[in-house]
């Protein structure tokens, strides 16, 4: 496996991939991760924060599997690069249900991208 980096993130890619010139990103720089979420935000006022910066393919507020309460974070996956580029620069830091939201690149962990 050969690791390639671009836009902050990583491609794993199995060697018959660099032969046969196909490469299979195994994330994308449409997906920003955004934490510090109040435990009452939903995907619906997730998606409604963060829809004047682009279009949004998938909000999704991760929740506990047993309780199905928030966990207090989610990723946001937007039809194009500049518009998740955009939601870091204008998103990072603004108020979202009365809490300060913080907004990246999803971090690589446990050998799975986030």
């Amino acid at each position: 496996m050969q690791s390639l980096g671009r836009g902050g993130c990583s491609y794993r890619l199995p060697l018959w991939s660099l032969l046969s010139g196909r490469v299979f990103p195994r994330c994308s720089a449409t997906k920003v991760f955004v934490g510090g979420l109040s435990y009452d935000t939903n995907e619906i006022v997730l998606r409604d924060a963060f829809q004047q910066l682009g279009d949004i393919i998938e909000a999704k507020v991760v929740c506990d599997h047993v309780s199905g309460k928030s966990k207090g974070y989610g990723f946001i996956r937007f039809d194009s690069e500049t518009a998740a580029a955009e939601a870091l620069k204008k998103m990072d830091g603004q108020l979202l249900d009365g809490r300060n939201i913080r907004v990246q690149y999803p971090k690589r962990q446990n050998g799975r991208h986030s």
